[in-house]
């Protein structure tokens, strides 16, 4: 689909005029005051501001929160007499009427004075008011339902009011600075949504979540994959009927997409489900690489170049139901799957000279690739909740399968020179088809008791029975015979079986100003590896892991926080790093898995200072990581074949990480948010193995301007960049991107909503390189993609949601596995990675 610049001026246009006379026609009135304490007479900040109409007190119309200095201002819409009422933790409830009007547009309400819960004042309503934000010993909660936005906006939308959460121009979400978290729905991992946030959020209707978590430090309940954080949605639980439908369509220079969500309640029985599909078709990308060996004069100097076209198709669902058999008694089920389908084509060509810049040999390769990938899983829980207020005892059983299966065929042609088939073979056609796949049943029993209002624990057993699995089909082409025949030196049939044990607990404790959180896990794991063509190869092992965490945290104030923590994470190998096949595609430059990998330790510590407010908020922290032994990938030189680089992975590494982060968001106004992420490191990469090590500074930044324009358009603008980065062999290119995007939404309730984006518009290719330097090598590449894009966004909900899918408050969370480099699971990713 080809866009034309000036259609898209067009639309902003037309929508700028539509805005701006709907804008004009708005009367705009205004209400402030400040709020203090009335024995020390100190502003109060972070209180919750809630406005309504004094004939409907039940319906807020606002919501906001008051600044570090106790002030409040907002907008109404409309004349007539409200009421505020200010809410704040472990303070008595202030409520204020005011009348607003065509004489009268700004009521300013002046000094409110609140006191500690236990005194009563004159003239002062109590009444109960639940604060927007929450910060706890390991999250930060977000209520959504009591933010009126949530009645119009997306999932999505919300999430730019999320302190830690940031969203760029592309919708791209980072929890806490960083992109790898993981997303769970009331509690439970969703696969779908942590490989394809933006895609399940920007069509989930807010009025569908009652909060939403930012968890920074998971504790031992959670398994030990070392993961940067997790974003808990929690969604709401109705009984009444109804249902709600929201359908999407998108369509930019670089492909085309849409999606629906829906849920429906009949009885005692009530189904969520959603689906989107997404095609993709950038324009070409390109790349040239280099090597200069030095163990060898013969075959010293190796370049290359190429292009590829590539196209495909993504799509996912999930549907998610529950049962509640009696007020006790609770039986939840839920079914997800995503897959995709990607093909490319490419050609280049390569040279191989000597010390003296000879040509040694030349040749033009063709490939054509195709990948499908997907995921599918199933999950059911029976919770039997107790006469105790929050003690309950859940039984959960999951289900997940993986199958990730490619093909690619290799032609090679235009051969010059003396080409070494006795070290390479006969450079033939070649084709292989590798199906992977990996498949997990688990099952796990939680039970929670809150001794009391200050004492918690809870705590579980967990069984994961996991099976990786790879069978390649090799062939080469008979030059005699001109017929493919099975290669059987690299075809292979690969089994690695793990059993998983764990036992965990929890301990938390709540002061006034005090709270602490310890936890202790405990994993075993049992590995058996089978080669079904070689099975003089196989072999079992066992090892055990015993995963400390702790979290103390202090009030400082109303509003501010202080955290120190400490935890040990574990990364066990995925399929891509275990799975032995050896991909000849470039006989110059082989690449294989190691199955003898173990698993990686790393220990964690961290220092948080936190400072919520409605108009300025800050998240500081300094963390520092070491492991002893990571898990990496690294090349080196063949000792058996003479101009053949071979790159594989391995436990080599020593990293110590040490990283100054920082959030800040400052809302200098009702309709403007500023929001910036930036952190810095210092990396120390070693390994003895390799005899080698790389040391070095990289940060990053990243901003996002939100303002909202007259008729209720809203402007965002977002921009960022990176320095080189660096690894144990080598480094990389710095990186940079800017977009914007204009949204207005139509119709009653604000059920029609349409945007434009667009983003790096001034450069059409993104460009990049990547080099390693050893001892006996240095290599280099050099890649361009077209990063470019704009595009429109439409969006309709209809119908009146009523009811929500109830959910267990404990399920089956399989987060421990390190996904390989290459792996497509995920992905759809026009530049071929993410």
């Amino acid at each position: 689909m080809k866009w034309k610049p000036g259609l898209l001026a067009g639309l902003v246009l037309l929508m700028m005029c539509i805005a701006g006379t709907a804008g004009a026609q708005t009367p705009v009135f205004t209400v402030k005051g400040i709020l203090m304490d009335s024995l020390t007479h100190e502003s109060e900040p972070y209180a919750t501001v809630r406005i309504v109409r004094k004939d409907n007190p039940s319906k807020p119309v606002k919501m906001a929160v008051t600044d570090h200095q106790g002030k409040f201002q907002e907008q109404l819409k409309q004349e007539g007499t409200y009421r505020v009422v200010i809410t704040s933790i472990g303070k008595l409830t202030v409520t204020r009427d005011f009348t607003v009007g065509t004489g009268r547009k700004l009521a300013d309400l002046g000094t409110l004075y609140t006191a500690e819960a236990t005194e009563q004042l004159k003239g002062v309503e109590v009444v109960a008011q639940k604060p927007l934000v929450k910060a706890e010993i390991d999250k930060i909660a977000y209520s959504v339902e009591d933010d009126p936005d949530s009645k119009t906006n997306t999932t999505l939308e919300m999430l730019r009011k999320v302190p830690l959460v940031t969203v760029d121009g592309e919708d791209n979400i980072q929890v806490n600075g960083s992109s790898s978290f993981k997303v769970h729905v009331n509690g439970k991992p969703n696969t779908l949504m942590s490989n394809n946030p933006k895609e399940v959020l920007r069509s989930l209707p807010a009025n569908t979540v009652k909060s939403i978590e930012v968890i920074t430090d998971p504790g031992a309940k959670y398994d030990a994959e070392g993961i940067g954080g997790i974003l808990n949605i929690i969604t709401t639980a109705g009984r009444m009927q109804g249902y709600n439908v929201t359908v999407n369509a998108r369509a930019g220079n670089q492909g085309v997409g849409g999606g629906a969500y829906g849920t429906v309640q009949v009885g005692k029985f009530t189904v969520t489900g959603n689906y989107s599909y997404s095609y993709n078709d950038p324009p070409a990308s390109f790349s040239e690489s280099g090597r200069e060996d030095y163990t060898s004069d013969t075959y010293r100097h190796l370049t290359s170049s190429g292009k590829t076209d590539s196209y495909g198709n993504f799509q996912y669902g999930y549907l998610e139901g529950s049962y509640e058999v009696d007020t006790l008694n609770l039986i939840t089920f839920s079914a997800n799957w995503y897959g995709g389908l990607s093909k490319s084509n490419g050609s280049g060509f390569t040279r191989m000279q000597n010390k003296a810049l000879d040509d040694v040999y030349t040749y033009t390769n063709y490939t054509h690739a195709r990948n499908r990938y997907g995921y599918v899983g199933f999950n059911a829980d029976y919770q039997r909740s107790m006469r105790k207020k929050g003690e309950y005892l859940t039984l959960s059983y999951k289900l997940n399968r993986s199958p990730d299966s490619g093909r690619s065929w290799n032609e090679y042609t235009d051969f010059t020179g003396d080409y070494p088939t006795d070290l390479f073979g006969p450079l033939v056609d070649r084709w292989y088809d590798n199906d992977a796949h990996t498949t997990e049943h688990t099952g796990q029993l939680d039970y929670v008791n809150p001794i009391s209002k200050i004492h918690y624990v809870d705590g579980g057993v967990k069984y994961i029975h996991r099976d990786n699995r790879s069978v390649v089909d090799y062939q080469r082409k008979n030059t005699d015979t001109g017929v493919m025949e099975p290669d059987t030196d690299l075809s292979s049939d690969y089994l690695q079986r793990q059993q998983i044990l764990a036992l965990y607990t929890d301990y938390q404790l709540k002061l006034k100003k005090f709270g602490a959180k310890v936890g202790l896990r405990y994993e075993h794991t049992f590995t058996d590896v089978k080669y079904a063509d070689t099975p003089e190869r196989n072999f079992n092992k066992g090892f055990d892991d015993l995963v400390p965490s702790a979290n103390l945290t202090y009030m400082l104030g109303q509003s501010k926080t202080l955290r120190a923590t400490y935890n040990l994470r574990i990364n066990r190998p995925g399929i891509w790093y275990l799975n032995p096949f050896r991909d000849v595609s470039n006989p110059a430059s082989v690449r294989y898995g190691n199955p003898d990998l173990e698993t990686e330790k790393s220990h964690n510590l961290g220092l948080t200072f936190s400072s919520f407010s409605a108009k300025f908020s800050l998240n500081a922290s300094l963390n520092y990581a070491f492991r002893n032994n990571g898990i990496s990938s690294y090349s080196f030189m063949s000792p058996t074949q003479e101009g053949v680089m071979e790159t594989t992975y391995g436990n080599i590494v020593k990293n110590q990480n040490t990283r100054l982060s920082l959030w800040v968001n400052w809302n200098p106004g009702s309709k403007t948010r500023i929001s910036v992420n930036m952190s810095g490191s210092y990396l120390d990469y070693q390994s003895d193995q390799l005899r080698a090590s790389n040391n070095g500074f990289t940060g990053n930044v990243f901003a996002n301007i939100q303002q909202t324009l007259p008729g209720d358009i809203r402007l965002s603008v977002n921009g960022g960049g990176g320095t080189p980065y660096i690894s144990l062999q080598g480094k990389g290119s710095s990186y940079g991107y800017y977009s914007f995007g204009l949204s207005r939404s139509f119709l009653k309730e604000k059920r029609l909503t349409v945007s434009v984006n667009a983003s790096n518009v001034f450069r059409k290719y993104r460009t990049g390189y990547n080099e390693t330097i050893t001892d006996t090598f240095r290599s280099w590449s050099n890649y361009r993609y077209v990063q470019q894009y704009y595009g429109m966004n439409i969006s309709w909900r209809f119908g009146e949601l009523k009811a929500q899918v109830k959910k267990t408050a404990r399920s089956i969370t399989n987060d421990d596995v390190k996904a390989g480099e290459g792996s497509s699971q995920g992905g759809g990713s026009s530049s071929g990675g993410n």
